[in-house]
């Protein structure tokens, strides 16, 4: 088995020498084609973007046991303000991700610019994870409905 490894050219596909290339002799994963770098980030955003919205939806209801707690929870106004910073922040983050998912990543004048987005967009997400370690410590519960009969 040939250990060469294989050549790319800049556009991300095989170069017609390397061993994995259409003209060469199949791989041992079965698959005669390079990876699409392009395909690939976007299934990565489109990944991480589901995981925003996971989170957004949980906010959204901590937020919603927070308020109807009221202003006499100990913690009302420093979890609604938390809540309400990482909303904005992932909102921000999803926004990001759409712009991130429109670039061509195979166009190298655009690689400098997709690098600075996706270093922010990591940069924001590593925020969101932080503010959300502090919304739980400060503990969002739902209120409790006192079952027991009153006499």
């Amino acid at each position: 088995m040939d250990s060469r490894p294989e050549e790319y050219e800049l556009n991300g596909d095989l170069r017609p020498s390397s061993p994995g290339s259409p003209g060469a002799s199949p791989s041992r994963w079965g698959r005669n084609q390079p990876i699409n770098m392009n395909h690939y980030a976007n299934k990565k955003s489109a990944a991480e973007s589901m995981l925003d919205i996971a989170l957004l939806m949980a906010n959204a209801s901590q937020l919603k046991a927070v308020i109807e707690q009221g202003p006499g929870f100990a913690f009302f106004i420093p979890l609604v303000v938390l809540i309400s910073i990482s909303l904005a922040l992932q909102i921000a983050v999803g926004v990001l991700l759409i712009f991130l998912v429109r670039y061509d990543l195979n166009n190298p004048a655009k690689h400098a610019k997709l690098d600075f987005l996706n270093n922010l967009a990591t940069g924001l997400v590593f925020i969101i994870v932080v503010v959300n370690i502090f919304i739980t410590a400060f503990g969002v519960q739902k209120p409790t409905m006192d079952m027991a009969p009153r006499q």
